[in-house]
């Protein structure tokens, strides 16, 4: 299944803030509370408070970001 290039920033926004959420959250749970018998669910309230965010920074910021590394970069 391809996706239309229009969608392109979406679908890696998207990505992007869920593994960064879902592994960020897993280890701040983790190093905070111990990993005990309820780790599970408190990793997965964390992760829903911290995805939204993450989403929108990723939203956000990715694009100037790229284009200020483009603009510092050179192909070898």
């Amino acid at each position: 299944m391809k996706i239309p290039a229009r969608y392109a920033h979406l679908v890696f926004s998207f990505l992007m803030s869920t593994m960064m959420a879902f592994i960020m959250t897993a280890i701040v749970t983790a190093i905070n509370t111990g990993i005990t018998g309820d780790f599970v669910s408190r990793w997965a309230h964390a992760f829903l408070l911290a995805w939204l965010p993450a989403f929108g920074c990723v939203l956000v910021l990715a694009p100037p970001i790229r284009k200020w590394v483009n603009a510092r970069t050179v192909a070898q």
